[in-house]
């Protein structure tokens, strides 16, 4: 590591008092947004009433995983501009969201219509021309891609040193052209309407386990001017970790509960997944089972039917594999983090976290 570590008590860290910070940070940044856009008048509003939306609220994971790589690497000359520059991870998120939903045809978003549909639904009720649907779309890709260029903006106007943010932003784009072409991975996949695992746990790492942890904390602790072997070592546990948020995630879609989740039963299934659970199920399954699930994807489902697919997943022993799995890649991380050489304390934190990104019921 480049340079010394400073203590840093992990029972220091107030984790809700952290997300404040970083919703302060997003919406003193989103301020500023709107007295650029006020020329463009109510339109403009709109947008980036959505924008708020969408930046409201949320685990910020990602941004946590930015900060404690940092300060697994040494004290943060600026607190608050670390906060920003954390805070900037949680734009890409958003954006990621955004074009996720519309991907997927999504309805709701944490318990809100997902942004196509706010759009949409505002074209249907002003009776405006065109198609209301295509006017969703539009919407989405242009306020993805607006949330998307605000995350490299933020980060390289944080206020922290120069040179440390373009190392930053290096890794940041990294993330960006990963997550990217994971999405597209996805879509291809969904498209031909078969993955087995090898190809789903592919799209998982690239597509979210990447973007979700290891590069948060590599972001982290390039602001703090980690040299190549500390970032390999952030590495060895942000990726397994990642790819365990991930699989927990997929779980969750098909047997988390809506009112926690915020999104409807089953709605992965419906949306057509083809997730490492999926990929087991098809393998594990009768031939009977395996059709019935196969045929069931991507189609409307009622409760019934996603009750009955659950009960695939279950008596096939995939959902069980996921769970092996999870646990497998969990300790795979938090044995690379106790043999690091980095800050005991933010370790400590770091450990938490993984709890909490692979043990969450949302």
């Amino acid at each position: 590591m480049s340079e010394t570590p400073a203590p840093t008590p992990a029972s220091d860290w107030d984790a809700d008092g952290f997300r404040d910070q970083v919703q302060a940070a997003l919406d003193q940044f989103l301020d500023r947004q709107a007295d650029r856009l006020a020329p463009l008048g109510p339109d403009a509003e709109r947008l980036l009433a959505e924008a708020r939306a969408m930046i409201s609220g949320g685990k910020r994971l990602r941004a946590a995983f930015c900060w404690w790589g940092h300060l697994a690497v040494a004290a943060p000359v600026d607190e608050q501009a670390l906060v920003r520059a954390c805070a900037a991870l949680e734009l890409l998120h958003a954006s990621a969201l955004v074009h996720d939903d519309l991907m997927d045809a999504s309805d709701t978003r944490r318990g809100r219509p997902a942004t196509h549909r706010v759009f949409e639904r505002e074209h249907r009720a002003d009776a405006w021309r065109g198609d209301p649907e295509q006017y969703g779309a539009a919407a989405a890709i242009l306020l993805g891609d607006l949330l998307l260029s605000w995350s490299d903006e933020l980060l390289r106007g944080c206020g922290l040193p120069v040179q440390r943010v373009v190392a930053a932003l290096e890794v940041l784009d990294l993330c960006r052209t990963e997550v990217i072409a994971g999405q597209f991975l996805d879509v291809s996949v969904q498209a031909r309407g078969r993955a087995d695992v090898d190809a789903a746990m592919t799209v998982l790492r690239y597509k979210s386990a990447k973007y979700s942890i290891e590069r948060p904390l590599q972001v982290g602790a390039a602001l703090a001017g980690a040299d190549p072997a500390t970032m390999e070592q952030l590495s060895a546990f942000g990726l397994p970790l990642g790819e365990a948020f991930q699989l927990r995630d997929d779980l969750l879609g098909v047997f988390g509960d809506p009112a926690t989740t915020g999104k409807p039963a089953g709605d992965d299934l419906v949306e057509g997944k083809r997730t490492v659970l999926v990929a087991l199920a098809l393998d594990s399954a009768s031939d009977d089972d395996a059709a019935l699930l196969d045929r069931a994807l991507g189609r409307p489902l009622d409760d019934e039917q996603v009750e009955r697919l659950r009960t695939i997943f279950t008596t096939s022993g995939a959902r069980e594999q996921v769970e092996e799995v999870i646990t497998a890649l969990t300790e795979r991380a938090t044995h690379s983090l106790d043999r690091s050489g980095l800050d005991p304390a933010a370790r400590t934190v770091l450990t938490e976290l993984a709890t909490a990104a692979t043990q969450r019921l949302v």
